[in-house]
């Protein structure tokens, strides 16, 4: 059923689904938000929710925009710009003759002005791909010593995986294998791949109490892993 709510002046569209639930549950996805409630709950009551979560609200589905406007990767590089934590950065040649990667609020040389000026195709990819490489490590790096403090385990070792099919995978030596492709998108995703493959330190498997302990490090982890289905594996 489609229904509407006013939110902070702005008209919003939802999906409204009723059926035998006891909470009022909110998903924002590419469709839009979807509202599922019990039978019985009045409209003045979701509405009420509605209003509580109205930061959120706005903020899921202006991400979701966004990503509807960025279209694909392969879209991205042809315009000549590139997604790192959900950002997008773009190369630029100094008057000096270096080559910067800047976004809105920051940028970062890949290329020294002492380095050879010619610059091709594929040696440009390399440094661009060197670029995503060191900003994983870091923030990767980053994000399993934060995960490792909640799940009160010590420090895990990572390395930076190169697989076509996965975002992370942990052997049962305890290695955490996270895809370097993973920096290009939110933050908060990365995040749950990092938490999820911490778990599998407790449990190699996809258990119930595998999900259990995936709950205690990252609560909201249902939300994000289906909005990690969203992305696709790409150079």
């Amino acid at each position: 059923m489609l229904s509407k709510v006013n939110l902070d002046g702005k008209i919003i569209d939802y999906q409204l689904k009723r059926s035998p639930r006891r909470t009022i549950g909110l998903t924002v996805n590419q469709q839009g938000l979807r509202v599922s409630v019990p039978l019985e709950v009045p409209v003045s009551e979701i509405d009420a929710v509605l209003q509580t979560k109205a930061n959120w609200i706005h903020k899921k589905l202006a991400e979701w925009q966004n990503r509807k406007s960025l279209q694909t990767y392969s879209t991205l590089r042809h315009l000549g710009l590139y997604p790192l934590l959900g950002g997008l950065w773009k190369p630029k040649m100094t008057a000096c003759g270096q080559i910067q990667m800047v976004s809105a609020t920051a940028h970062e040389t890949i290329k020294p002005s002492e380095s050879d000026h010619y610059l091709s195709s594929a040696l440009f990819q390399q440094w661009i791909a060197e670029w995503y490489r060191r900003q994983a490590v870091t923030c990767f790096r980053e994000r399993i010593d934060l995960f490792s403090g909640k799940l009160r385990i010590s420090r895990s070792p990572f390395k930076l995986s190169n697989a076509k099919t996965r975002w992370g995978s942990c052997n049962n030596r305890g290695v955490i294998r996270l895809n370097w492709r993973l920096i290009q998108l939110p933050l908060h995703l990365i995040d749950y791949v990092v938490a999820h493959e911490l778990c599998h330190l407790f449990e190699m498997n996809h258990s119930p109490a595998f999900w259990r302990k995936v709950a205690i490090a990252y609560p909201t982890y249902q939300q994000a892993r289906q909005e990690l289905r969203t992305y696709t594996l790409q150079d």
